[in-house]
């Protein structure tokens, strides 16, 4: 049984095997007479197409050259006239400082908010003041305030002083210190607040200038095509553009730190606050 199965199964494929070779071999050959026609006529339009092609292979390949732009940033500064380059140099100067003071009060802030976080913390857990202040940075604000504290109370004495009575002489001299460290964290905000208000129009006169020294080169040379007109305009709309790139960064830097100098401050005098009740209580105890 199984044999007649193998025998069947073998029947079987070779007849599959006869039934599909004369197929197989018919497109074949219908493929190989196709590929002949096609090199057949391949043939004559490769020596038509031949002398035509051969003129193209011995033209030489076209020279590109790299064409500097005259119209450039890198051209203006090295290559421009003098007022333009003293308006680049202007608004490199302000953007300059500007960079600079946005990066010392971002540090002199954030010292005064480490400072305050350990005053917090450490100041007022002393057994005494001369404690308190010896933990505090010797050139910290904390420090100086308190300092100025504790000498205006040891120190109240005087021909000139002895109509003040100690509590407001105190008073004033903590807020004097207080002031103090005021105005030298607003220190440079005033040149943040002129760079922000004036960089634009520096541009803008750059701009003017260099639109009216292309337009007067244009009249000379008598010709107003568009290449003639966008190059130039182009180069003195970079002006406009350097000046909003400097005063954007001053502006939005300025208003950001105002907002840290607020919170630094208020830090600052809630502890002058704080200091002035210690010694005021310490006055009162040792009257006792």
């Amino acid at each position: 049984m199984i044999s007649r199965l193998s025998a069947l199964f073998a029947a079987v494929a070779c007849a599959a095997t006869l039934a599909v070779s004369p197929l197989a071999a018919q497109a074949q050959d219908a493929a190989s007479a196709a590929a002949s026609g096609a090199e057949m006529t391949a043939a004559p339009a490769a020596d038509t197409a031949a002398p035509a092609v051969a003129p193209e292979a011995a033209a030489p390949a076209p020279h590109t050259e790299k064409v500097d732009n005259p119209y450039s940033l890198g051209n203006i500064v090295a290559h421009g006239n003098i007022v333009d380059q003293i308006v680049l140099a202007i608004l490199f100067i302000m953007s300059l400082g500007s960079w600079y003071i946005l990066f010392t009060k971002l540090w002199d802030t954030s010292k005064i908010a480490r400072e305050a976080k350990e005053v917090r913390a450490t100041f007022f857990k002393k057994a005494s003041l001369a404690e308190g202040i010896k933990g505090l940075s010797e050139t910290g604000a904390f420090r100086y305030i308190a300092q100025t504290g504790v000498e205006a109370s040891d120190h109240h004495e005087g021909a000139l002083t002895e109509n003040i009575d100690h509590n407001t002489w105190v008073t004033m001299n903590i807020d004097r210190a207080v002031g103090e460290v005021n105005s030298r964290l607003q220190g440079g905000l005033g040149f943040l607040a002129t760079v922000g208000s004036t960089s634009p129009f520096i541009g803008l006169f750059g701009t003017v200038w260099g639109i009216l020294q292309a337009l007067t080169q244009i009249g000379v040379a008598g010709q107003a095509s568009i290449d003639k007109v966008a190059g130039p305009v182009g180069a003195a709309l970079i002006m406009t553009a350097i000046g909003l790139g400097v005063a954007v960064p001053a502006v939005l830097g300025y208003n950001w730190l105002v907002n840290r100098n607020k919170s630094v401050m208020g830090q600052v005098r809630a502890f002058a606050a704080d200091l002035h009740g210690v010694l005021m209580g310490s006055r009162k105890v040792a009257g006792r």
